[in-house]
C-alpha cells in the first residue's frame, strides 16, 4: 500500500510540475520535478526506500524513452551532422569516462578505478528533455541544436554500454582490453542488427495485419508501445545491447515507408498523443524519484565521518568543472575541424567557435539517463573469495552523480540563457508570429478532422472544415495576407483525373469515344487554368485523333451504330462522377499526409468543390431528415474541432511558438465559441 501511495504521489507531482512549468517558464521542468520530489521526501510520513532491479529499471524507463527519442528524431539533420554527433556521442563519452574515472579514483581512493569509470560513463549521456526545453528560451543556432539533439539520443546508448562494461569489471575484478573491445563490438553492432531486424519485422507484422482489413487503432498503438520492451528483452537474451537495439528499432520506425490514408493518420494522431503523455510521465517520474532519493543519499554520506561534508560539495563542483572543461575543449576542437563545412549556419572565426563551444558545453546537462543508469549499480555482488559483499561506496557514487545532475541543470537553466539570450521580438514580429501560428493551428485542426472522417460523417465533417476555411480566410483578410489561387494544386488534380480516365480507356471499362471526349474537356479546363484558352495542345490533338480512329474502328468491327447521344451523356456523367471520386480520394490522402506541403485550406476547399460536383451530377435531393442528421453530426464534430484547437494551442505554447498572453487570448476565443455552440444547440 505504501508503494502505491508513493507512486500516486509521484504522478501527482508530475502533473503539478506541468502546471508550475507554465507559470514559471524560466525554470526547467526537471528542476521543478526534483524540487517536488524533495518535498515528498521531506514530508512523507515514512522513510522512502525503494530498490528496483537494474534490468527492470532499464526496461521500464530507459527503453521506451530512447525508443520515443529515436522515433521522433530529425533523421535528415542527424545524417547531415553525423560526424560531430558521433564524435560527441562515442568519442566524448569514452574520454569523459576515462578522465572523470581517474579524477574520482585520485580524489577518493575508496572508490575502485572501474567503479569510478562507471560513474564517468554514467555522466556521459545528456538529457534530451532539458536540451529541448533550452531551445524555448535561448537563441541556439539550428545546427548546434540539431547536434545536441542527435548527441542526446546516441550517447545514451554508448554511455550505458560503457557503464555496463565498467560495472562488470568492478564486480569481477578482471579486465581485458582485447576481450572488452571484442565484446563491445559484438554488443554494439549486434544490437544494431537485431534492432533493425526486429524493427522491420514489426513493420511487416503491422502491414500484414492491415492487409487483412484490421484497421484497429488501439491494436496498432498498443503494438507500438509494446515494441521497445520486446526489442530490449530479445536483444539482451541474445547477448547484445538492448539499448542499442531499441535505438535502432526506433530509427527504423522513422525511415520505414508508410502508407498514406485516413486510418493511418488517425493512428498517427493517437500514437503521438500516447507517446507524448508516456514520455512526459516517465521522464517526470524519474526526476521526482531523483528528488526523493537526494535526502537519503545525502544523509548516508553526511553521516559518514570519513568524508568531510564540505569536501563532498567540493567533489561535486570539481567533477562538474572537469566535465564542463573536457566537453568545452572537445567541442571547440570539433568546431575547428567540422565547423568550416557548415558556413551557412555559423559565424566564421575562433571567437565564434569559442562562444558556440561554451554554449553547447553548458547546454548538455545530465538527467534521466544518468540517474536511471547509476541507480542500477548493484547493492551486492559475488566475490569469489568473500562471497556476497556490498558494492563499495555505492551511496557515495550515487550522491556524486545526483550532485552533478543538479549542478549541470542549474547551469543550463540559468547560465546558458545569459550566454545565448533569446532575440527580442518587436510588436510587429510578435503579431505576425501569432498570426502564422493561428493559421497553422487551424490547418492542423483541418488535417486531424480529415483524418477522422468516415463515410457516415463525411458531409458533417466537410461542413465543419468549410467553417475553418472561412476562419482562415478572415484571418488572412484582416492581416492583409494575399491569398493567391492555388493553380498548381488544381492542375495536379486534373492530371490525376486524366491519368485515371486513360487507364479506364486502356482497360476498356468505358467507351473510347466517351473517354476521349471527356479528356478533351479536361484538356480545355487545363488550358484555361494555364491562361491559354482556346489553344490546342499537341496532347489534345493527339487524343482527339486517337478517339476518332478508335471509334471508327469499333464501328467497323461491330457493324453497329455509334453510341447514342443519350447514352453518351449518361456515360460522361458517370465517368465524371468516377473521376471526381478518384481525385477526392487522392486529395484526402494528401490532406492527411504529414509530408503534404500544400495549405490545408486549399486542399479541403478543392475536396468540397469536387464533392459538390458529384452531388449536382447525381441530382440528389436530400430529405429534411438527412439535413437534420447532418446538422446533429456537425455539432459533435464542431465540438471535436474546438477541443483539437485547444490541444494545438497548448502544444504550440509548450513548444515556445506562442507567448502566454497570445495563448491565453486564443484559448479565450475558443472558449467563447464553445459557449456559443452550446447555447445555439
Amino acid at each position: 500500500m505504501e508503494t502505491l501511495m508513493l507512486a500516486l504521489l509521484m504522478l501527482a507531482a508530475v502533473l503539478l510540475s506541468s502546471v508550475i512549468d507554465q507559470l514559471v517558464p524560466k525554470i526547467s521542468s526537471p528542476l521543478i520535478q526534483i524540487g517536488l520530489g524533495l518535498l515528498i521526501a521531506l514530508f512523507a510520513s515514512s522513510q522512502i526506500n525503494i530498490t528496483l532491479d537494474p534490468d527492470l529499471f532499464l526496461v521500464m524507463f530507459i527503453a521506451p524513452l530512447l525508443y520515443d527519442e529515436a522515433k521522433n528524431v530529425d533523421k535528415g539533420a542527424l545524417w547531415k551532422n553525423r560526424r560531430p554527433v558521433l564524435s560527441l556521442a562515442i568519442g566524448l563519452v569514452v574520454v569523459t569516462a576515462l578522465i572523470i574515472g581517474f579524477a574520482v579514483e585520485w580524489l577518493e581512493p575508496s572508490i575502485s578505478l572501474f567503479a569510478a569509470f562507471a560513474l564517468g560513463a554514467a555522466l556521459g549521456p545528456t538529457d534530451a528533455v532539458a536540451v529541448a526545453s533550452l531551445s524555448k528560451d535561448t537563441d541556439i543556432a539550428p545546427r548546434n541544436k540539431s547536434i545536441l539533439e542527435g548527441e542526446s539520443l546516441i550517447n545514451d546508448a554508448s554511455g550505458i554500454v560503457a557503464f555496463q562494461f565498467a560495472i562488470a569489471a568492478a564486480t569481477t575484478g578482471t579486465f581485458s582490453l582485447l576481450n572488452a573491445s571484442l565484446d563491445f563490438v559484438v554488443s554494439f553492432f549486434g544490437g544494431i542488427i537485431i534492432g533493425v531486424a526486429l524493427g522491420y519485422f514489426g513493420n511487416f507484422l503491422v502491414r500484414r495485419v492491415r492487409s487483412w482489413g484490421l484497421e484497429n487503432t488501439t491494436f496498432h498503438v498498443l503494438f507500438e508501445v509494446f515494441t521497445p520492451f520486446i526489442v530490449y528483452l530479445v536483444a539482451n537474451a541474445l547477448g547484445t545491447s538492448g539499448i542499442i537495439a531499441v535505438v535502432a528499432a526506433g530509427l527504423v520506425n522513422v525511415i520505414s515507408p508508410r502508407t498514406i490514408g485516413p486510418s493511418i493518420s488517425r493512428m498517427n494522431i493517437v500514437s503521438s498523443s500516447v507517446w507524448r503523455v508516456l514520455s512526459f510521465a516517465l521522464n517526470g517520474i524519474v526526476f521526482v524519484f531523483l528528488g526523493t532519493q537526494l535526502p537519503k543519499a545525502m544523509r548516508s554520506t553526511w553521516d559518514d565521518v570519513s568524508i568531510d561534508n564540505g569536501m563532498l560539495i567540493g567533489y561535486v563542483l570539481l567533477l562538474t568543472l572537469i566535465y564542463v572543461v573536457v566537453r568545452f575543449v572537445w567541442l571547440f576542437a570539433m568546431e575547428r575541424v567540422h565547423g568550416h563545412k557548415e558556413p551557412a549556419d555559423r559565424k566564421p572565426g575562433w571567437r565564434a567557435d569559442l562562444h558556440s563551444a561554451l554554449v553547447m558545453a553548458l547546454a548538455g546537462p545530465k538527467g534521466t539517463i544518468t540517474l536511471a543508469v547509476v541507480l542500477t549499480i548493484p547493492l551486492y555482488y559475488l566475490d569469489p573469495a568473500k562471497g556476497m559483499v556490498a558494492f563499495p561506496q555505492r551511496e557515495l557514487i550515487i550522491f556524486l552523480a545526483c550532485g552533478v545532475i543538479v549542478v549541470t541543470l542549474l547551469l543550463a537553466t540559468f547560465v546558458v540563457p545569459l550566454l545565448a539570450p533569446k532575440k527580442p521580438l518587436t510588436d510587429e514580429d510578435a503579431r505576425c508570429d501569432e498570426t502564422q501560428v493561428s493559421l497553422e493551428i487551424l490547418r492542423s485542426v483541418i488535417e486531424e478532422l480529415a483524418a477522422r472522417q468516415t463515410i457516415e460523417n463525411r458531409a458533417a465533417t466537410q461542413t465543419v472544415i468549410h467553417s475553418y476555411n472561412q476562419r482562415i480566410a478572415r484571418i488572412k483578410g484582416s492581416n492583409d495576407i494575399v491569398d493567391e489561387p492555388n493553380t498548381e494544386l488544381r492542375l495536379r488534380a486534373l492530371e490525376w483525373e486524366q491519368d485515371y480516365v486513360l487507364k479506364l480507356i486502356e482497360s476498356e471499362e468505358v467507351y473510347p469515344i466517351v473517354g476521349y471526349q471527356y479528356l478533351s474537356r479536361l484538356a480545355h479546363i487545363e488550358n484555361l487554368l494555364k491562361h491559354h484558352a482556346g489553344r490546342w495542345s499537341l496532347q489534345n490533338a493527339y487524343l482527339r485523333l486517337r478517339a476518332l480512329a478508335r471509334t471508327g474502328w469499333h464501328r467497323l468491327l461491330s457493324g453497329l451504330p455509334g453510341v447514342s447521344p443519350t447514352e453518351r451523356t449518361q456515360a460522361i456523367r458517370a465517368l465524371q462522377i468516377s473521376g471526381s471520386e478518384h481525385v477526392i480520394e487522392k486529395l484526402q490522402a494528401m490532406l492527411t499526409s504529414p509530408e503534404c506541403d500544400e495549405p490545408a485550406e486549399d486542399v479541403s476547399a478543392l475536396v468540397m468543390e469536387y464533392q459538390r460536383t458529384i452531388t449536382l451530377l447525381r441530382n440528389a435531393n436530400p430529405s429534411i431528415t438527412a439535413f437534420t442528421n447532418t446538422a446533429d453530426k456537425a455539432v459533435d464534430i464542431e465540438r471535436l474541432g474546438l477541443r483539437l484547437e485547444l490541444e494545438q494551442i497548448q502544444t504550440r505554447y509548450e513548444d515556445g511558438q506562442l507567448c502566454r498572453s497570445s495563448a491565453k487570448r486564443l484559448r479565450e476565443n475558443v472558449y467563447l465559441m464553445q459557449v456559443d455552440l452550446e447555447d445555439n444547440v
